[in-house]
């Protein structure tokens, strides 16, 4: 956990989607500072199955120490959004710092995003972004602290990010190419930055409820691993029969598996049911290199980058289903 400073004493930090998750922690981080604090979120009302509002987050952020001033805010809705900034700027006498953290999501592919989910992504994490930038740049250019930050990704055009989510991944992007063409366009004005913690993947779409990810289930080698799923067939499986356990170093590490025993196959995070023929240990960078064929496995073991227990011969046999990775990663 990062110290208190005390920098952002009497700040004025508008942030979008605070009720909850990520943005309501910022805010909690901020508020012990000393800052002001902006909820604009949508939900006025408690939620059957998602706990906190802009008035419970209130009053957690007084409690931490800040001031807080609760406003509904949909950030699809250009009037709700001009109408927090006003009142933000007459309460606290203007706005520092903008975090444009409310996002909707559904990881799903292109024929199961019904055009309402799309819209809703477009809407929300896109032009929300763009237009609650937009009306708190006048406000920023006053402060001698100025600073935008979005919640979304690094640019990436390997397809893998595209392939499972694309329309999720386009509106993400729109956020990120905020950050890209403001940074620009208000250089030595504001200071436009983005961040992008590890979120926890949510099957069905959602609104300003990323939480932080106790396992790293994201990122390349998760990515590698859907395609390894996608590839699996019966007669893989009786081809192999054997489980693999991966001991991956480095971002988006940990323990996963490939088990070729069960009947269609499975991959997954964490140790595999039933104990393993071969555990692999490498860096995750090698990991992905291997599956798309930029790293011979004979290559990295004779080099010691790839340590292999258990059965070779059977290790030997998942080279073959690495081949078949190749043109698909």
């Amino acid at each position: 956990m990062l110290p208190n400073t005390g920098k952002l004493a009497g700040c004025t930090v508008f942030i979008t989607g605070a009720s909850r998750g990520i943005g309501k922690a910022i805010a909690l981080k901020a508020a012990k500072d000393g800052a002001n604090i902006v909820i604009a979120a949508k939900t006025a009302q408690a939620h059957p199955k998602l706990a906190g509002t802009i008035y419970s987050a209130a009053e957690e952020i007084k409690a931490a120490g800040g001031k807080a001033l609760p406003c509904v805010v949909d950030v699809r809705d250009e009037q709700q959004i001009s109408s927090a900034v006003e009142k933000a700027v007459e309460k606290f006498g203007g706005i520092d710092i903008l975090v444009n953290n409310a996002s909707a999501i559904s990881l799903t592919n292109t024929l199961e995003t019904p055009t309402k989910k799309v819209d809703l992504m477009m809407n929300v994490n896109t032009r929300g972004t763009y237009l609650t930038s937009k009306a708190c740049i006048p406000y920023l250019k006053k402060s001698k602290i100025a600073h935008i930050l979005n919640l979304s990704p690094p640019l990436n055009l390997n397809p893998l990010w595209f392939k499972q989510h694309c329309a999720y991944t386009i509106a993400k992007y729109g956020m990120s190419l905020c950050v890209l063409g403001m940074a620009e366009e208000f250089k030595g004005e504001i200071a436009v930055n983005a961040l992008w913690p590890k979120t926890g993947a949510l099957p069905e779409l959602k609104e300003e409820e990323a939480q932080p990810s106790p396992k790293p289930r994201s990122g390349a080698v998760e990515g590698t691993f859907r395609i390894v799923k996608d590839s699996l067939s019966e007669d893989v499986v009786k081809a192999t029969q054997a489980i693999y356990q991966f001991e991956l170093s480095g971002e988006d590490g940990g323990t996963w598996f490939l088990d070729l025993k069960s009947k269609g196959g499975n991959v997954g995070y964490g140790e595999p049911s039933d104990r393993a023929d071969v555990v692999m240990s490498m860096s995750t960078d090698d990991f992905v290199k291997m599956f798309s064929g930029k790293l011979k496995p004979t290559i990295a073991f004779m080099s010691g980058r790839l340590k292999i227990k258990g059965n070779m011969a059977l290790a030997i046999k998942l080279e073959k289903l690495m081949n078949q990775m190749n043109a698909r990663l």
